[in-house]
């Protein structure tokens, strides 16, 4: 029993950060919930991004475009309900 709880720890860190590198972010927020689009673009800016080209809906969670504060390229997921970055794909 003392083996097959580390295994099944290191199994699950495995799969979780295999499902985040694939890019299979989601969020579980009725519609009803979710502030607008606008609201968050508008935050992104005010935090320093550059540009925010698109705000969009994927798998829950607002998928988000642009340039950040570093004015690199950016594709970033956020919760919808509260704007907490649920995380991003760099390229």
């Amino acid at each position: 029993m003392q083996i097959t709880k580390p295994l099944l720890a290191l199994a699950l860190a495995m799969s979780a950060g295999a499902a985040m590198a694939d890019g299979k972010f989601k969020c579980d927020v009725p519609k009803s919930e979710r502030r607008p689009q606008m609201e968050l673009q508008k935050k992104l800016e005010a935090e320093g991004w550059k540009k925010v080209r698109q705000v969009k809906v994927e798998n829950g969670c607002y998928e988000v475009y642009g340039f950040d504060q570093d004015n690199k390229r950016a594709e970033v997921f956020f919760n919808p309900k509260t704007f907490e970055k649920v995380g991003e794909e760099r390229k």
